[in-house]
């Protein structure tokens, strides 16, 4: 995608820091970070979400970013690394070119992740698995 900000980065057309780049990934310095140390792993290929994603380059960017939470909790020290990927605009997405955030964490730090539980009783959860399954299977 020609106006895709990750698109350019991966191109070279806007700087980033760089922290790590194979074939099919990239990790870069988020400049909204959160905390010292959040990064982003995006794939280079434009998708806009994980929808898009085949299996080869889903397996490549959790790795890249199972690497980079190594890295990051080794470097800083961090008390937790929390890895963040949000899907289209009801998921959170605001830039629509997959990535991962890789955030490090520590007690007290302001980040919040937290929704509603509804907690269904069991009945609910063996009817969504039953359908979840079905569809796997072609149902």
């Amino acid at each position: 995608m020609e106006n895709c900000v990750f698109c350019r980065i991966v191109r070279g057309e806007l700087p980033a820091s760089k922290v790590y780049e194979d074939g099919a990934t990239l990790a870069f310095m988020d400049l909204q970070s959160v905390n010292p140390g959040h990064l982003l792993v995006a794939v280079k290929p434009h998708r806009a979400n994980i929808y898009e994603l085949d299996d080869e380059l889903a397996g490549a960017v959790f790795r890249t970013a199972a690497r980079m939470a190594k890295l990051v909790k080794k470097t800083t020290g961090c008390q937790g690394v929390t890895l963040l990927q949000a899907n289209e605009v009801a998921g959170a997405q605001t830039v629509f070119h997959f990535h991962i955030h890789v955030l490090p964490r520590w007690d007290g730090d302001g980040m919040e992740l937290a929704w509603p539980a509804k907690n269904p009783p069991r009945e609910a959860l063996e009817e969504m698995a039953a359908r979840l399954r079905a569809t796997l299977h072609g149902g």
